[in-house]
C-alpha cells in the first residue's frame, strides 16, 4: 500500500512489476482493486500503477475535489510526484473519460490511451446513473445504502459474469462518501468530449462490451468518428466490466496495443 500527499488530500495507489510505467484508472464507485488481475499480467513486463481517485478506495476525502476535471489534475500530480514524464494511461468507465481528458489537456504526458466501456458523452449513461447525479436522489440512496447493495446483488447477473463483483462493489461502496458519489457522477453526466477528441493525436483504443447496460456500448462510434489514430475492439460476450467477463482476451488485447510500435 502506497500513497502521496497532495493539496487535495491523500492519494492512494498500488504498484506492481518492473519496467516502463503504465497508469490504470478505475470507474465510478470503484477502486484500484478492479485491476488486480490485470496488474499481475502486465506487471511481468511493465511497472503498473493503479490509482484510487480522491474520495474513492483508500484515497483522501477531505476536500471537495471529486469532479472529472479534478481527477485529471490528480493524475498529473501523481505523475509529477513519481517523476513519470510520459506513460500509457488505461481507464475503465469514468476512468477512461479521465484518461481521454488527460490526453486532450496534457498531450505530452500520455504516450497511449485506452478506454474500457467509457462514456464520451454523459447522455450515454444508464438512466439510474443519470438520476444519481441529483442531490436529493443521492441523499436518498445514501440513507438507504442497504437497498443499493441489494439492488447490485440482484442486477449483478445482467452486469457481469463475475460472481465476486457484488462483494467488490460492497467493499468499495463502504469507502464512498455522499459528496464523492454525487459530484463525480453529476460532472460525468455533463461531460461531452466530442468537440475535443480530434486533438488526440496519440494512439488510442476503445474497448466496448456489446452487452454493456451501464454505458451505451455504441460510444465507440464517437471515438472512431473523431480520433484520427484510433483502434476499436468490441467484445461480443462482455458487458461493462470486460476485464472480468473476458479477462484473457482483454489482457492480451491490451498488451498488444501497448507493445505495438506502429500504434
Amino acid at each position: 500500500m502506497s500513497s502521496i500527499t497532495t493539496d487535495q488530500g491523500i492519494l492512494h495507489y498500488e504498484v506492481y512489476g518492473r519496467g516502463r510505467p503504465i497508469i490504470l484508472l478505475h470507474g465510478w464507485l470503484g477502486s484500484w482493486g478492479l485491476w488486480q488481475r490485470t496488474m499481475t499480467y502486465l506487471g511481468q513486463h511493465y511497472r503498473t500503477y493503479a490509482l484510487d481517485f480522491w474520495g474513492f478506495g483508500e484515497s483522501g476525502r477531505k476536500q471537495q475535489s471529486f469532479a472529472v476535471e479534478d481527477f485529471v489534475e490528480m493524475v498529473e500530480q501523481f505523475m509529477d510526484h513519481l517523476g513519470i514524464i510520459q506513460a500509457p494511461v488505461i481507464g475503465h468507465s469514468m476512468g477512461g473519460t479521465v484518461s481521454l481528458s488527460l490526453a486532450i489537456e496534457h498531450p505530452n504526458r500520455v504516450q497511449k490511451v485506452a478506454v474500457i466501456g467509457s462514456p464520451i458523452t454523459g447522455e450515454s449513461l444508464a438512466l439510474l446513473l443519470k438520476l444519481a447525479g441529483q442531490r436529493w436522489i443521492a441523499k436518498l440512496v445514501f440513507s438507504s445504502m442497504w437497498a443499493l447493495r441489494m439492488g447490485i446483488r440482484v442486477s449483478s447477473p445482467f452486469i457481469t459474469k463475475d460472481p465476486h463483483w457484488p462483494e467488490m462493489m460492497d467493499r468499495d461502496l463502504s469507502r464512498t462518501t455522499l459528496e464523492s458519489f454525487l459530484i463525480s457522477i453529476s460532472t460525468l453526466r455533463q461531460t461531452d468530449l466530442r468537440p475535443h477528441l480530434d486533438q488526440i493525436r496519440i494512439p488510442a483504443m476503445g474497448m466496448y462490451g456489446k452487452k454493456d447496460v451501464i454505458v451505451d456500448p455504441d460510444q465507440w462510434q464517437l471515438m472512431q468518428a473523431h480520433i484520427p489514430n484510433v483502434r476499436i475492439e468490441r467484445f461480443d460476450d462482455a458487458g461493462h466490466f470486460i476485464m472480468l467477463d473476458q479477462p484473457n482476451k482483454f489482457m492480451e488485447t491490451l498488451r498488444l496495443f501497448i507493445e505495438d510500435e506502429a500504434a
